[in-house]
């Protein structure tokens, strides 16, 4: 299993492009692997025969871990298939404690909750089955979610199965004394008619990533900017294929040159590392999760190239074609949620980033000038979410001050 990304841990087999007994060449994509942002195709380094398939369609392994065996010559076949079937044996004896509890029934039985039109059976069950002969196409599961076990093979087959639920049982009072970590997270009351749902890889991630931005200190700032011309600006360009986002990262990558070190990125807690490339990030919200795909040096983009870069990048994400740079590079995030009508929200920070800003819907205020007369305008609030080791309060409002002056005279953002 090959490390996609930087933050990837495990990966689920989307798909074998190649069968068992297909030869293959160096360079040729063989599989395709759900990381934890995007589905990518797997190519081989080497030639030869695939001779055996150690991890199926729906399944997931450790990065490292191998997912299916090459031999070079049809004669080492029969011995990689020995080897493939050796592992699967080793991985279902190392997982028969595990299956005891509830919890990881749960877990276990995750890979086959999003198969469809598809036996699913234990390594161990598949390897008994071929040895006695045995269809699992005709068995029944008694394993969670219809899983075939062992011992639905054994039944099948007329062999009494093995009393290997009683060494568990035998082994538990030597780890009794160790279980109480364990129980108390799963202590909360089981709420009646309630469904359980394992988290998808991508969702994985996103908590990974939320968790670890709890260690880092953060300060927010809000900011209420003017958004009359932009909007007129807005209007002028839209038929050209330019979306407000791409005129909300123009001005942000703008303000970024200015003030650098709201760019910036403290990764030891000891030093500032100021990026030379302003790479903008932007939320998108995905059928079962969030991604970020980035716009990489968005101050050198006019705004027209910024735009049909975005659409193309928003078309892959949604796809789940991104490729590890386009959306794990930025050193900047916008998130906005003001076409939902939202009017402000707090964004967290992103792992590898000093700061995220949140962008809230435009909408008609009544103000008063100095003089007393009313007016009304319109009005969005910008929340920006900064690593507080790095970016104290007066660099933030410079940076606000500055990105409300190119909203606010938007004129510069289609030069």
């Amino acid at each position: 299993m090959p490390a996609l990304s930087s933050t990837m841990t495990e990966g689920k087999i989307v798909s074998w492009t190649k069968s068992e007994g297909d030869v293959v060449s160096k360079g040729e994509s063989v599989v395709v692997v759900e990381s934890d942002k995007a589905d990518m195709d797997v190519e081989t380094f080497y030639d030869g025969i695939l001779a055996a398939i150690v991890v199926n369609d729906g399944e997931t392994a450790p990065v490292g871990a191998s997912i299916g065996l090459l031999a070079e010559t049809e004669d080492e076949i029969a011995e990689a298939r020995a080897k493939a079937a050796s592992q699967s044996t080793s991985a279902a004896a190392t997982s028969a404690p595990e299956i005891e509890s509830p919890a990881a029934a749960i877990a276990a039985a995750a890979p086959a909750a999003t198969t469809t039109g598809k036996v699913v059976a234990t390594p161990y069950a598949k390897k008994l089955a071929k040895q006695h002969k045995v269809d699992v196409g005709k068995l029944v599961g008694t394993g969670p979610f219809g899983r075939i076990t062992a011992e639905d093979v054994e039944k099948a087959a007329g062999i009494t199965p093995s009393p290997k639920a009683n060494v568990v049982v035998a082994a538990a009072p030597a780890v009794a004394p160790a279980a109480p970590a364990p129980k108390a997270a799963t202590s909360l009351p089981e709420i009646p008619g309630s469904n359980v749902v394992p988290f998808t890889t991508m969702q994985a991630a996103v908590s990974k990533n939320m968790v670890e931005s709890l260690s880092v200190p953060t300060f927010r700032v809000g900011y209420p900017i003017a958004t009359d011309k932009l909007d007129a600006l807005y209007e002028k360009v839209k038929p050209k294929g330019v979306t407000m986002t791409a005129l909300l990262v123009k001005a942000a990558a703008m303000a970024l040159v200015q003030h650098p070190v709201v760019n910036a990125t403290c990764k030891d807690g000891k030093s500032f590392t100021y990026n030379s490339s302003i790479n903008i990030a932007v939320a998108v919200a995905i059928n079962g999760g969030l991604i970020t795909p980035v716009l990489q040096d968005a101050d050198k983009l006019d705004l027209y190239l910024l735009s049909q870069k975005w659409k193309e990048l928003v078309e892959k994400a949604r796809a789940k074609q991104l490729q590890p740079q386009e959306y794990n590079s930025g050193t900047f995030t916008l998130s906005n949620l003001g076409m939902f009508g939202v009017d402000r929200f707090d964004a967290i920070l992103p792992p590898g980033q000093g700061a995220i800003m949140a962008v809230g819907a435009s909408k008609p205020t009544v103000l008063a000038d100095k003089d007393g007369f009313f007016s009304v305008k319109n009005k969005m609030l910008v929340n920006v979410t900064a690593d507080h080791r790095i970016i104290y309060g007066a660099d933030l409002a410079a940076f606000l001050q500055t990105f409300s002056k190119i909203i606010e005279n938007p004129e510069s953002l289609t030069l």
